[in-house]
């Protein structure tokens, strides 16, 4: 049975004074004894109780919420809480049990607040939490997939280059080819004449026969050729292999994967490799490596950062020019950098060079999503892109990434790209 305010419970001094003071919460306050009845309830509690039901009681409302694990654990650490759902699906209070160490369990109380609002708002947060995640797997997904776009786009605009890359060294690997097939011929027949020589009477009286074999076939010519011609074939080989991965490291998908330490150095080196056709023509390539430690990264992104970079600066050249290559580490941080001797970019377009859809190439030679691109993947790797530029002068792009990636990566501190005129 309940206490009323202003009354003292019979069995504990710890009680005196306690309804008074009680009564003034507006908190809802059971005190529990050893037993789990209610020696005294608040207003607020009984107030609670009737919320539930009109002939409810504050010992209907102890009954609803709690049970004798809960006490146990309380008795254990202390206290217990937990938001308990009731009979009205909409109402949730949350119940906080409170209990004297081993040998004091008979000071208990329970105090009950009213969450429901709160809880309807974490229920709100939470799935708006959910769409929000939802939300960002979709957009996430459309970004690969823009990536991977743009990085098949870039390789369209170079796969004649790439087609002539492969097609000279198959053209003499092939043409190779036939020629070892009449020195094939000729060798055979000539171990051929051999045999038979071996196999008469007299050999010696076939060796005018063989030396004018030897002549007639040209086996000197075919002996001091033959290596020569091997050579040049398997080296043909190791230049179609060579493409062919550097297309198949630049084009793979690798969203799922993990950073891993990289050589961008060979990644810049096989990139190079896959535009070298589109500029050797005009341009010479001046390298300035330093020595790069292995870089933590997605290295197929970067590689299309550097393709990218590359294929601008060798459009920023009119007729002939240079395309300087750096490399260095410095503070935990490794750098690429991509400098061209072309026409240079205007200082008004400079700040606008990263905005998605912005170019100052002719309709139907950029896209404008380039270096917009270039900008989300360096970020994506909490690293830099520094530009300087003058009119007629060149460009300089500066790529700075971190040795190693910060361990939350995907956050919202990823530097921005820095124009500097």
């Amino acid at each position: 049975m309940s206490e009323q305010p202003g009354t003292t419970a019979p069995d504990g001094d710890w009680m005196i004074d306690l309804p008074w003071a009680l009564a003034a919460l507006d908190t809802a306050v059971a005190l529990v004894d050893g037993d789990g009845r209610v020696i005294h309830a608040n207003d607020a509690a009984r107030s609670l109780a009737l919320r539930l039901d009109p002939s409810a009681t504050p010992e209907r409302l102890l009954a609803l919420t709690t049970t004798d694990a809960a006490w146990q654990a309380a008795r254990r650490d202390g206290q217990w809480t937990a938001e308990v759902a009731i009979d009205d699906p909409s109402m949730v209070l949350e119940v906080k049990l409170y209990s004297g160490p081993e040998g004091r369990a008979d000071r208990r109380f329970a105090t009950f607040s009213d969450v429901s609002a709160r809880s309807v708002r974490e229920g709100e947060l939470q799935q708006r939490h959910d769409e929000l995640q939802r939300t960002y797997r979709r957009l996430a997904g459309a970004q690969e997939q823009l990536l991977q776009s743009e990085k098949m786009a870039s390789i369209g605009q170079l796969a004649a280059g790439v087609a002539h890359e492969i097609n000279n060294p198959i053209g003499y690997v092939h043409s190779n080819l036939g020629t070892l097939q009449e020195y094939t011929a000729a060798l055979m027949a000539l171990i051929e004449g051999y045999a038979n020589a071996l196999a008469a009477d007299d050999p010696a009286s076939a060796r005018e026969t063989i030396r004018g074999m030897r002549e007639r076939l040209d086996f000197d010519f075919i002996s001091g050729d033959l290596p020569q011609l091997l050579a040049e074939s398997r080296e043909g080989i190791e230049r179609v292999t060579k493409i062919v991965q550097d297309l198949k490291d630049f084009s793979r998908v690798g969203r799922d994967e993990p950073m891993r330490p990289s050589d961008l150095e060979r990644g810049l080196e096989s990139t190079l490799n896959i535009v070298w056709n589109d500029l050797k023509y005009k341009v010479r390539i001046e390298k300035h490596y330093g020595t790069l430690p292995l870089v933590e990264c997605h290295a197929s992104e970067i590689n299309q950062v550097l393709m990218n970079l590359l294929i601008n600066a060798g459009q920023a050249i009119g007729e002939r020019g240079t395309i300087s290559l750096a490399t260095g580490s410095e503070d935990d941080e490794a750098w690429i950098t991509i400098s061209d001797s072309g026409c240079g970019i205007p200082e008004e377009a400079l700040q606008k060079i990263f905005d998605p859809f912005f170019t100052t190439k002719p309709i139907g030679r950029g896209t404008g999503l380039g270096l917009a691109i270039c900008y989300s993947i360096v970020a994506k790797h909490h690293g830099r892109i520094e530009v300087s530029s003058r009119v007629g002068a060149g460009t300089t792009f500066r790529m700075v990434l971190p040795v190693r990636q910060p361990a939350s990566v995907g956050g919202s501190d990823a530097p921005a790209a820095t124009p500097e005129g």
